[in-house]
């Protein structure tokens, strides 16, 4: 893995992740992928990190995969058909990895978030976008129709749209997308990282605990039919509840004084 694809910088709780390939538009590669998955273990560790966000260097957040690489593996002598296996299976472990780490992840997007791009802005548990972003699932276009991608996207938007994308291989633009719930708003991009930086910073000042249970909580009740999901949401809130640092925030709040969590 070479060190320089994917930057890391600390500020306070937040780190901020860089996908530095520039070049071919921090296009999910091998190397990518790989880079994703080893700064995922070091987060999923690390009690000072509160928030994560993921960003692209230069005029795009993410292009999807890397199509020279996965033409490249059609020269093996099946075809490619273990090695596309293989990447989609990394790729999907990824984008859920997304959703696994205790700690909230925040897409700050720019440019263009195409195919397992947008994929990835799907996945992630907020987004903010510049208000010129364009988001599309592209791959009809070409040939190759992104059903995975299709995965994450019929999780955050309506199903007509999500078809409509995903059939016409049109792009959407930042406003539409806010609209549709695929990002959470769209900002000049003069104001971009300012933004999302204030949203991760929000996000880590409040009590680490309950956020990563809730954060749990949340992804596990969705799948759930309703009455279920009470059940399972009431056990956790109990759970919650006998936390230390929870009963001084209730008592803090009550007493009208800040609270002196220990965490």
């Amino acid at each position: 893995m070479s060190e320089d694809i994917l930057l890391r910088e600390d500020i306070g709780h937040v780190a901020f992740l860089t996908m530095n390939s520039p070049k071919n538009l921090n296009a999910l590669s091998d190397t990518m992928l790989a880079a994703l998955m080893a700064a995922f273990d070091r987060l999923e560790s690390d009690a000072n990190i509160r928030a994560v966000v993921i960003r692209g260097a230069g005029k795009a957040f993410c292009a999807g995969h890397d199509l020279k690489e996965m033409q490249a593996a059609r020269q093996a002598p099946d075809g490619g058909r273990e090695y596309f296996l293989d990447l989609f299976k990394r790729c999907s472990a990824m984008m859920l990895r997304l959703q696994s780490l205790p700690q909230p992840v925040i897409a700050q997007v720019h440019g263009i978030a195409t195919a397992a791009g947008c994929q990835m802005v799907a996945s992630c548990d907020l987004a903010v976008a510049a208000d010129d972003t364009r988001f599309g699932v592209n791959g009809v276009n070409i040939g190759l129709f992104c059903s995975t991608p299709m995965v994450a996207l019929t999780r955050n938007i309506p199903r007509k749209a999500a078809f409509e994308m995903l059939t016409t291989g049109h792009f959407i633009s930042a406003e539409r997308a806010a609209g549709l719930g695929l990002i959470n708003k769209a900002v000049p991009e003069a104001l971009l990282a300012a933004e999302t930086e204030s949203l991760a910073t929000t996000i880590a000042a409040k009590l680490d605990t309950a956020v990563k249970i809730g954060k749990r909580a949340f992804y596990e009740q969705i799948g759930m039919p309703t009455e279920s999901a009470y059940e399972y949401a009431g056990q956790v809130m109990v759970e919650n509840m006998l936390e230390r640092d929870t009963d001084e925030g209730i008592t803090a709040f009550l007493e009208k004084r800040p609270p002196d969590w220990q965490e």
